[in-house]
């Protein structure tokens, strides 16, 4: 046991009786504080990263088009003159809030096969 939760063990033990409701408060704010810390999103360290649309399309599993096509409206695209990267943090932020990935998105495919009529050739 750490020195300073020593000398509280020992503060709890030699405390008056009446005190202890103080005391005991006391260390319920300390204990909620460590638990707050203990709750806070980790904080990301380090530079953004820049990805090409390649790597956005591959982290977000969607198609190149997909990204180009929607790139206005995406929160993590950052123009660099006339190109366009995207924020690598950004994206994990996009996710994590909840936004769509290739498997949520809804297939916009035109099929190369067209199907005929049910009795008509």
């Amino acid at each position: 046991m750490r020195n300073d939760a020593q000398s509280l063990l020992a503060a709890a033990k030699e405390l008056p009786p009446e005190q202890l409701p103080v005391f005991l408060g006391e260390l319920e704010t300390i204990r909620c504080v460590a638990m707050a810390r203990l709750t806070q999103p980790a904080q990301i360290s380090g530079p953004d990263e820049l990805l090409d649309v390649e790597g956005a399309a591959a982290r977000l599993g969607m198609g190149k088009d997909y990204i180009y096509t929607h790139s206005a409206k995406l929160p993590f695209t950052r123009r660099m003159g006339r190109k366009l990267m995207f924020s690598s943090r950004a994206i994990d932020e996009y996710i994590k809030a909840g936004g769509l990935t290739a498997r949520q998105h809804p297939i916009t495919l035109v099929s190369a096969v067209t199907t005929r009529p049910k009795g008509k050739r």
